[in-house]
């Protein structure tokens, strides 16, 4: 007999596979003819893949953030996210 090696544990749905799961869970809802409870269960696990994509989402800004604190990477022209700057000098 061979020993057992532990096997590794599942990794983690994606993002992308989370909100397609997301997507389908709110067509099935959408169609309507589920019996309550069902809907109720979809609706649960609608809620829930909600909050992990929510998650995903802030902890990759914050990295985002993180990459670009240097101030190297300015923002694309007519970014609607950019920050405000005021403009300089006194002429108006």
């Amino acid at each position: 007999m061979s020993p057992k090696t532990p096997s590794p544990e599942p990794a983690a749905p994606s993002f992308d596979s989370r909100l397609q799961r997301l997507e389908a869970l709110v067509a099935e809802l959408e169609q309507g003819g589920l019996a309550l409870e069902p809907a109720i269960e979809r609706y649960q696990e609608g809620v829930g893949l909600l909050r992990e994509c929510r998650a995903v989402l802030q902890a990759l800004e914050k990295r985002v953030e993180e990459l670009s604190a240097d101030g190297s990477l300015a923002p694309l022209p007519g970014d609607p996210d950019a920050p405000e700057v005021a403009p300089r000098g006194g002429r108006g």
